[in-house]
């Protein structure tokens, strides 16, 4: 079980939130979450260090969350599996979602970008994408969808205008809501569309068609693949590696 301890800049975070504490409560509630932080000069039995800059974006291939590749890596070849249930497990999705084995994953085409879900549509993911549309336009043949994660973010990103830029860019703006995610709504894939998607799950079927496809990445590279037309790159247009890294929760 990973840990990570309580400090000042989570503090600095949390102070002001709408359902942080105030006043005086607030004070007694960081004077105990110091409490739980690690001795100073304790022994850890594991300590694991991970640099966010030499993590590449990550693009799932498959049909379950877990099957993710890096945007500079090659769809999985079953052969090379190390054991046969593994083997068998990559034939099926890859049969299912129709890609070649070996073949990069970048600059696979797609017919729906969907940019939303409760995991990946806060309002840092729309200043994020928002930054990288503008000026920009949504490939032709793509159809393009942002939905706000909650009414708050959706309230916020059209006092800033985000949801203008969004417009202009061509992706057609919904309000607060599960939409795509969950084919919620008229929001669903048709037949066996590829979907460039920053929800969280990926199974057969997830989107509203029995063989409708699924490819989750980041906010910002479901707004490059909906720009491009197919999986790209964002870090190529000049996008901060923090923001083009995916984010896939699978609990």
């Amino acid at each position: 079980m990973g840990y990570v301890n309580p400090d000042d800049t989570t503090f600095s975070y949390l102070k002001g939130r709408p359902y942080a504490p105030k006043g005086a409560v607030w004070d007694e509630a960081v004077r105990r979450w110091r409490a739980v932080a690690s001795d100073p000069g304790c022994h850890y039995d594991d300590v694991v260090t991970l640099r966010g800059e030499d993590i590449p974006p990550t693009v799932t291939w498959g049909i379950n969350p877990g099957q993710g590749i890096s945007i500079t890596e090659t769809v999985p070849v079953p052969q090379e599996a190390r054991t046969a249930d593994e083997r068998v497990s990559i034939e099926e999705a890859l049969a299912y979602m129709k890609l070649k084995p070996g073949a990069p994953i970048k600059g696979t085409r797609i017919d729906v970008a969907f940019l939303g879900s409760c995991t990946n549509a806060r309002l840092s993911d729309f200043k994020e994408v928002a930054r990288y549309l503008k000026g920009r336009r949504v490939a032709p043949g793509v159809k393009a969808i942002a939905v706000p994660g909650s009414q708050l973010v959706s309230q916020v990103c059209a006092e800033l205008g985000i949801d203008q830029v969004f417009r202009e860019a061509g992706f057609d703006w919904r309000e607060a809501g599960c939409s795509m995610c969950l084919a919620m709504n008229p929001d669903k894939l048709v037949g066996d569309q590829l979907c460039a998607s920053s929800s969280n799950r990926n199974f057969k079927g997830r989107q509203g068609s029995p063989t409708g496809r699924t490819l989750l990445m980041s906010p910002v590279m479901v707004a490059a693949a909906a720009v491009t037309g197919a999986v790209a790159d964002a870090r190529e247009a000049g996008v901060s590696h923090r923001a083009s890294r995916g984010c896939i929760l699978t609990q």
